[in-house]
């Protein structure tokens, strides 16, 4: 059932059915390499984004996010070897998993943080409004 699967749902990089004289021993370099390229681009387009006049203020942001989601697909898929094939289930799954612990820590932490900003004792102003009387 998984030959049906192999054809169609493959990361670069990832092992076929074929002996090593047959799928060649530098296609692994040569994934890597073209992984590592996509990287460093995606990375130096960031830097220009960030440093560029050309966009809008709000674009640089937006521009960011785009590049920032295309980074981790380009490692998802390259360097990690992530497709929805059947064999990668586990792999899916354990990712969902940390991306939703990540964002469970971080808008509890925003969340205790605001409350903890709103329990705050008043400002010096406030605290010295009783003497003035």
């Amino acid at each position: 059932m998984s030959d049906t699967y192999d054809d169609y749902d493959r990361a670069p990089g990832d092992a076929s059915a074929l002996p090593d004289i047959e799928q060649g021993r530098t296609s692994g370099a040569l994934v890597y390499t073209i992984g590592f390229a996509l990287a460093v681009g995606l990375t130096a387009l960031s830097f220009w984004v960030a440093n560029t006049s050309l966009l809008w203020v709000g674009g640089v942001t937006i521009g960011l996010t785009v590049l920032a989601i295309a980074q981790m697909g380009i490692h998802l898929v390259f360097f990690l070897h992530v497709t929805s094939g059947p064999d990668n289930t586990n792999n899916v799954m354990a990712l969902a998993f940390g991306v939703l612990i990540v964002f469970l820590v971080v808008v509890g932490s925003l969340l205790i943080m605001a409350d903890l900003n709103d329990s705050m004792m008043p400002g010096p102003e406030l605290m010295n409004l009783h003497m003035q009387r």
